[in-house]
């Protein structure tokens, strides 16, 4: 079972979040209002996936996602970021960023989830490319 850490300075987004993905089978083993939080439950949990907002209040998810990624260890913790924008709007920055994608808070799913994860590990095998499939 997929284990997910959500990162959100929305509550009711991370309880909405968190129900549909547990009714998709997927383990929300955590949830976090900002990135100190976030980084504590990482260390903490152990999460396969940690779903981080691009807009954290005061903070920035992208610099969130390389902290995660930078505090992970050799278990690298995969990062998805999210936001309720559109890609289109942070094109650059999510390709810039460690993140393996980016999920729009409409399309959220743990179907979703696993693609981006399936093409992660894809592009892990065939070697380093300029970002997740798709883009």
């Amino acid at each position: 079972m997929l284990r997910c850490l959500i990162v959100d300075d929305n509550d009711y987004f991370l309880s909405a979040a968190r129900c549909l993905l547990e009714r998709q089978g997927v383990s929300v083993v955590g949830v976090a209002s900002d990135g100190a939080q976030a980084v504590r439950l990482a260390e903490r949990l152990r999460p396969d996936v940690a779903l981080v907002d691009i807009n954290l209040g005061a903070e920035c998810g992208f610099d969130l996602a390389v902290r995660l990624q930078g505090e992970a260890g050799p278990a690298a913790l995969v990062v998805i970021l999210i936001s309720s924008h559109s890609e289109d709007d942070y094109a650059d920055l999510i390709e810039a960023s460690p993140a393996v994608g980016f999920l729009n808070k409409t399309s959220l799913s743990g179907d979703a989830i696993g693609t981006l994860l399936a093409g992660a590990d894809d592009c892990h095998r065939r070697g380093p490319v300029n970002g997740p499939p798709g883009r």
